[in-house]
């Protein structure tokens, strides 16, 4: 029983039934926000959530790659656990039968559905979505998916079609005369139609495919984001006292044939700047593009009038580079590829207490107005794998952590993540919290330099040599590359083949490595024995089931 914490909560779950979840997985989604204090993005609809929202500034994902960060998050495992590096394995299967975060909630009396991209398609998720473990309906996958390579692209050069990186469209001109993310906000929007008066709540999963590439959206959406305010980032260029080992080449960006004719050399040859501006300018059209159909999910939501029982989290799989360190795509262990967004908007606790007071009380007009210090911006680590217990939590149905297990016992349904849950609290009253000491991320390299055979961004589990682990602490991130063997799942830590130490405070961009200069050698150290003892080692202060222990600074 989590007392203290939760009187709150159920009081007001008592009164209003347990919460609906709208949880939405925006695809390769960096904070390119308004809201994180983007000032090149247009997100007016994600800005509003936002302002009823808890900001979550430092929240990173386990891994840079789509299926293994999916996984991670929907079974609350990380991908050391799951033994997931690639898209070609399924937990169930070749590891252990965890139950996902949709299948505790559908095993205790939820209505869950999948729209869109959520569990990565194909094998990951056995091709089925993970159902029907996880799923009381069949998931939805839009009909247009099957054009997402099509030659639609218009091509500058010859006006023909391609199958471009950059790629707006008019939708009249293109099959079916729509796009995926639009078909999965309409088979959204039945949902929330036939399911609006069912006493079951429900776990609504809406996973929306871009700014993922082809970046392939409405073209009117361009008209948000005119060149001239866009500019290469200023750390354009590879660190010098970085390994190779660290780079990824961007190979799926290369296959597009408006960049196959820049006829880069691989794999170093930078992208030209003009052409590097209309990467960087399509990306935030694209953005805009699904902050527009978020902004009509929750017009639905509210038309409904669902709004003030569901629970709103919107988050991304992983970030994605814009040239920084002149990368692109994911696939890396900095900070642009593992941080994302994450938004936890829960109506009827922190900010619109009139509304439960309202339900408490039984008319609108017994409501008082309680005037309190409130604070919307989390700036704790928190990272992806958290979302499931904090989801129990807040259906009051929840789970333990793997790490309070008792001592030689498994459990299919334990989390490796942490309940943020204190942390919403908390901000109530702006309070600060001691938290976790530190976000760990991964990523897997066949060898150290850059390859396109086997892909050194996408190698699948046998050809993995190399493990790169990172940890995030509130100043640093420590980069160790180790040898790893894809056998038994292990890394060598007497085997580091390269080392990166980022200072934060003097160098938010990472580019400039510490690693050798001597005044950070404890420091190094010091992280590296962190990095080694694992997240466990990380979690904040715990004692007797009860969050009140949290020491208050």
């Amino acid at each position: 029983m989590f007392c203290k914490l939760f009187s709150f909560l159920l009081l007001i779950s008592s009164a209003m039934g347990r919460p609906n979840f709208l949880f939405i997985i925006v695809d390769d989604l960096r904070p390119a926000l308004g809201c994180y204090g983007d000032k090149n993005a247009y997100t007016p609809n994600i800005d509003a959530l936002s302002k009823k929202s808890i900001i979550f500034t430092q929240a990173f994902a386990q891994q840079s790659l789509c299926a293994p960060s999916r996984n991670s998050i929907l079974t609350g495992r990380r991908p050391d656990t799951l033994h997931l590096y690639d898209f070609y394995s399924y937990w169930r299967k070749d590891v252990g039968n965890f139950t996902t975060l949709p299948q505790h909630l559908k095993n205790n009396g939820y209505i869950t559905m999948s729209i869109g991209k959520v569990f990565h398609p194909g094998i990951s998720s056995n091709c089925s979505d993970d159902s029907p473990y996880s799923w009381t309906e069949k998931p939805f996958h839009p009909f247009t998916d099957r054009y997402k390579d099509a030659p639609i692209c218009q091509n500058n050069v010859n006006e023909s079609s391609a199958k471009n990186l950059i790629c707006p469209v008019q939708l009249s001109l293109i099959p079916n005369n729509t796009l995926p993310d639009i078909e999965s906000l309409n088979a959204a929007k039945s949902f929330l139609q036939s399911h609006a008066q069912k006493i079951s709540p429900f776990f609504l999963a809406v996973g929306f495919q871009k700014p993922h590439i082809p970046l392939k959206y409405p073209k009117e959406f361009i008209k948000y984001h005119p060149l001239d305010k866009f500019s290469v980032p200023e750390n354009y260029e590879w660190p010098i006292n970085v390994s190779s080992v660290a780079y990824n080449p961007w190979t799926d960006l290369r296959i597009r044939e408006d960049v196959k004719a820049l006829h880069l050399k691989f794999p170093w040859e930078k992208i030209p700047f003009n052409f590097a501006k209309r990467i960087i300018q399509s990306y935030y059209a694209a953005v805009t593009y699904i902050d527009h159909l978020i902004g009509r999910l929750l017009e639905e939501l509210r038309k409904h009038k669902l709004k003030e029982n569901t629970v709103i989290i919107l988050t991304s799989d992983h970030g994605w580079s814009l040239g920084e360190h002149s990368e692109w795509a994911k696939y890396s262990n900095f900070e642009v590829a593992l941080k994302v967004p994450l938004l936890v908007s829960i109506p009827y606790t922190i900010r619109n207490q009139q509304i439960a007071l309202k339900y408490l009380n039984g008319s609108q007009k017994n409501s008082v107005s309680i005037k309190r210090k409130y604070c919307n911006r989390r700036n704790e680590l928190v990272e992806l794998v958290d979302l499931f217990p904090t989801i129990a939590d807040l259906a009051d149905i929840p789970i333990q952590t793997c790490h309070n297990l008792a001592e030689g016992t498994e459990s299919n349904l334990c989390s490796e993540g942490y309940s943020m849950l204190p942390l919403i609290e908390a901000s109530k009253d702006c309070k600060k919290l001691s938290w976790k000491k530190a976000a760990f991320s991964q990523y897997p390299r066949p060898g150290i330099e850059p390859t396109l055979n086997p892909n050194s961004d996408k190698p699948h589990l046998k050809e993995i040599n190399i493990m790169g682990y990172t940890i995030r602490t509130k100043r640093f991130r420590y980069n160790a590359w180790t040898s790893f063997s894809s056998d038994n799942f292990q890394p060598n830590w007497k085997t580091i083949l390269a080392e990166e130490l980022y200072d934060h405070m003097s160098d938010p961009s990472e580019t400039r490595n510490q690693i050798l200069l001597p005044e950070f050698d404890k420091i190094k150290k010091r992280l590296r024995k962190l990095l080694q003892a694992g997240w466990r080692e990380a979690l904040p202060n715990y004692k007797d089931g009860n969050y009140t222990n949290f020491e208050i600074h």
